[in-house]
């Protein structure tokens, strides 16, 4: 991990842009965290839109993270940003908006090119972060995983055992294989569903949570389409992590 940048934010946060191989990112931390008193992390997992277009959205995030006494941090996804273009999923990016715009039904072909190959490519790059971060000082855990493409974080929470408790957005397609590795979840899980995200299947997302194999398991919906997530959504969010990280 090379750090690129650092900046304090004005409520004392600590920022950092960092590149780890080819992969950027982008570190938040507390102004109470330190070698003497490390501080838990969350891994926020950005949307498919590049780390520049998401930043307004990650860091008003990664502060709210900062104010409860965790790091946060992101990296770019497989294909986006600056990153070199994943051809295939390219083609099923255009061909998701041709069905969409035809008002057709997105097939299950369609979906499984655009989202297994991200989550085969992604889930490893986060599992090196991960590494990389937690060999520093300021940062000792417990993990936690928010947002973010949900598959991603399905497939993670299945593989990577630091990773103690997700908050999950459903609000993303999810090929059928995700459904059987959803039921190997066993970790908290609070779920953040728009009831009426216009790009995403409500019934998919609640047999999707209803498959989740975690006993303790909360869904949070609320009216209001894709980007209408309401400001005190981020309350209860907060909370869930406090109980699961502190």
């Amino acid at each position: 991990m090379h750090f690129t940048s650092e900046q304090r934010l004005d409520d004392g946060v600590l920022e950092r842009e960092f590149t780890l191989g080819e992969i950027p990112g982008i570190l938040w931390t507390p102004a109470s965290a330190s070698a003497s008193a490390p501080v838990p992390l969350i891994l926020l997992s950005p949307p498919p839109l590049g780390l520049r277009k998401a930043y307004p959205r990650l860091v008003a995030r990664a502060r709210r993270s900062a104010a409860e006494g965790f790091a946060a941090a992101t990296i770019e996804l497989p294909g986006s940003g600056d990153r070199p273009r994943l051809p295939a999923a390219e083609q099923a990016r255009a061909d998701l908006r041709r069905a969409m715009e035809a008002g057709e039904p997105v097939s299950d072909e369609i979906i499984d090119a655009l989202i297994l190959p991200l989550v085969d490519k992604a889930v490893p790059e986060w599992q090196a972060a991960l590494d990389a971060l937690l060999s520093l000082p300021e940062i000792g855990g417990p993990v936690g995983y928010s947002g973010g493409v949900i598959s991603i974080g399905i497939r993670l929470a299945v593989v990577e055992p630091r990773i103690v408790a997700a908050g999950f957005f459903a609000g993303s397609f999810v090929p059928r294989a995700m459904f059987e590795e959803a039921r190997q979840v066993t970790i908290p899980l609070h779920v953040l569903l728009q009831w009426d995200d216009e790009g995403n299947d409500r019934q998919a997302a609640l047999d999707l949570f209803n498959a989740f194999g975690s006993k303790e398991k909360s869904l949070y919906a609320n009216m209001g389409g894709h980007t209408g997530v309401p400001q005190f959504a981020g309350d209860a969010a907060a909370q869930f992590f406090t109980r699961h990280l502190k």
